[in-house]
């Protein structure tokens, strides 16, 4: 049952949120929503392994689809796909909240992660795009009639990549300071649905097992006792980029390097070694004024063994 049609439309180089339209919700799904390079393919991984209950590595392209995508699969190939499906379902996207459709059958999770690190995650990425890769978004900027239009330009040094990260309000292709914080404000707004859950990368990496139990619980899945550690450890991120070629065939067409790039390092602070204090002070500064007190404590430092629901805005 749709509890809240989308309150608004968002269509650029990379995401459509109309394919959403297409969408027919089935009891139990489960949708992974975030913004980019803060703990997706993570949280897609750990849900996968509670849904199968099986530590084989699946193709998560296939499993768990991005509906709101429009590079990586015509939604027309994407909708049959998972139609045919006959497991729980699974799927991502990289839409703010209020630009989902939301039913009370299915589950939403909501992964965050601090913005600094989310900017560092993303300059990995987007130093390492394919040609194959920025082709395909070219095209896409044809077929909307914009090719001659192009986004601001973002530079190649990690320093001066982040200070355009931080001041620019809007980009096409690139994800920036702008638009993480326009998702986590919708996220928050409504984390007191029932369907709703919020996980923090800060948490998954302090206690993998306690945040997957907290997930497995959320999505009402229980696991034999015995199986559980199998889970856990394939859910590390030792384990899921060692097995990256299975969980991520193809990606290698979007970033150089493949899963070893995609999969980078998964640790945070990596731009303690390249921003001065004025430069962190600037960051900080815009998460203040874009954020209320709460959320930005969250989005900085994760939950802290609070339920989000119960901190304050």
């Amino acid at each position: 049952m749709l509890s809240r049609g989308p309150l608004r439309t968002v269509k650029d180089r990379v995401r459509d949120s109309r394919h959403w339209d297409r969408y027919k919700p089935r009891p139990g799904d489960v949708v992974v929503a975030s913004f980019p390079k803060v703990g997706t393919t993570w949280t897609q991984r750990i849900v996968s392994l509670l849904i199968f209950q099986s530590a084989t590595p699946a193709p998560i392209l296939q499993t768990h689809p991005w509906v709101d995508c429009r590079f990586e699969m015509p939604i027309d190939v994407m909708i049959p796909l998972l139609e045919a499906q006959t497991h729980r379902r699974a799927m991502k996207s990289h839409l703010p909240f209020d630009a989902l459709p939301i039913y009370d059958e299915v589950k939403y999770v909501h992964t965050a992660r601090g913005g600094l690190d989310a900017c560092f995650s993303f300059y990995n990425h987007f130093v390492n795009f394919t040609p194959q890769f920025v082709g395909a978004i070219q095209r896409i900027a044809q077929e909307d009639g914009d090719a001659g239009r192009h986004p601001p330009s973002m530079p190649e040094d990690p320093r001066e990549f982040f200070l355009s990260w931080v001041e620019l309000h809007n980009d096409d292709v690139v994800p920036v300071a702008s638009a993480l914080f326009d998702i986590e404000r919708s996220y928050w707004a409504e984390r007191q649905r029932g369907n709703l859950l919020l996980v923090h990368y800060n948490d998954l990496k302090a206690d993998l097992s306690g945040e997957m139990k907290r997930i497995a619980a959320f999505l009402g899945i229980e696991t034999p006792a015995a199986l559980w550690p199998e889970l856990v450890e394939a859910a590390t991120f030792e384990r899921m980029k060692s097995e990256g070629a299975a969980l991520l065939p193809g990606i290698e067409r979007a970033v150089r390097g493949g899963h070893q790039t995609f999969l980078h390092t998964g640790a945070n602070g990596r731009w303690r070694d390249v921003l001065t204090k004025d430069d962190v002070a600037r960051y900080r500064d815009r998460a203040a004024a874009e954020l209320s007190p709460g959320l930005n404590d969250w989005l900085e430092h994760g939950r802290k063994g609070s339920d989000p629901k119960a901190m304050r805005d």
